[in-house]
């Protein structure tokens, strides 16, 4: 019986192995991979298991198609679902991964009653209600990641452009994920020092839009979704949860009143830690920022409007 911590990741995907290998490089949990297509998990833990040695990690990583194996999972991450396929409506999309994600979640729930659950599934903001509606957990334990990657593309961009490190650009991000996500530039430093007394405005703006846009253009050229970076940002919201490091991240958290925003998952900073999201940390916007995160909140309503159980 191991004494180790416990994460499951349901998803074996590019984001879900890439997420399981930081996670079990990190050496303080058993990571359990489950997916229903044959033998993926399973190929995929053997992998990653095979790289213990070289790199020096000890957890186990198991692959399943089923779910008895993730029982007593102190996290979650769901990143299951399809992704929008071409010329497949945006309802389309809610309609089948509704499906799916609240199966998952009946089938999490059932084995990990006292688990935190991290949703990455599509679209985003929809897919936490469903989670939250089918578990019955408190809003503590479900909310899910697309803030620290807007983020974490937003960094990467203001680095390049003032030649700085990754590590000392500080910058945040609200609102929906994709078009709708609200940066908060006031907020954003580089090495202490604010963005715009750095950067013209109108560089400031392009490298908004290409954060935006930041999923979209690695499709392009890919012709698939991301993973490496998704797959680290799911690793830094587990670390922060079971190391309790009351990290402040932007998550996609269930508002009841902050922001002006009520009954509906948004990005915004919370404070991560043991307890899942211990406290949403409101900030001062300007009144840009404000409109901005109202019509990002419009938005995300349409999309859970699609929902069969709004």
């Amino acid at each position: 019986m191991s004494m180790r911590r416990k994460i499951t990741i349901v998803g074996a995907g590019a984001t879900g192995a890439t997420a399981a290998h930081v996670l079990a490089a990190r050496d303080y949990a058993d990571v359990v991979l489950t997916d229903i297509k044959e033998g993926l998990p399973q190929g995929k833990a053997l992998d990653l298991n095979q790289m213990g040695p070289i790199l020096g990690f000890e957890p186990n990583v198991t692959g399943s198609n089923a779910y008895e194996e993730t029982a007593g999972s102190d996290v979650v991450v769901i990143t299951a679902g399809l992704p929008r396929q071409p010329g497949m409506s945006r309802d389309d999309l809610v309609t089948t991964n509704e499906k799916i994600v609240g199966s998952v979640t009946e089938q999490i729930v059932a084995q990990s009653p006292d688990c935190i659950i991290v949703i990455l599934s599509n679209p985003l903001d929809a897919m936490c209600h469903v989670a939250k509606n089918v578990s019955g957990f408190p809003k503590e334990r479900v909310f899910g990641q697309a803030g620290i990657l807007d983020t974490a593309r937003f960094r990467t961009f203001i680095a390049w452009e003032t030649g700085a490190s990754v590590r000392d650009v500080q910058a945040l991000v609200l609102g929906g994920h994709g078009d709708q996500m609200v940066p908060v530039v006031s907020a954003t430093t580089v090495g202490g020092v604010p963005l715009r007394e750095l950067v013209s405005e109108e560089r400031i703006q392009s490298m908004v839009e290409r954060t935006a846009k930041g999923g979209g253009e690695i499709v392009q050229l890919l012709g698939t979704s991301a993973w490496y970076a998704p797959g680290a940002a799911i690793a830094e919201m587990v670390d922060a949860i079971l190391l309790d490091q009351k990290r402040v991240l932007p998550c996609t958290a269930l508002l009841e009143g902050e922001y002006g925003i009520d009954g509906l998952y948004m990005g915004v900073p919370v404070k991560l830690g043991a307890g899942g999201i211990e406290a949403i940390v409101e900030l001062e916007l300007t009144d840009d920022e404000r409109e901005a995160l109202a019509k990002s909140a419009d938005a995300v309503r349409d999309v859970v409007g699609v929902l069969s159980s709004s």
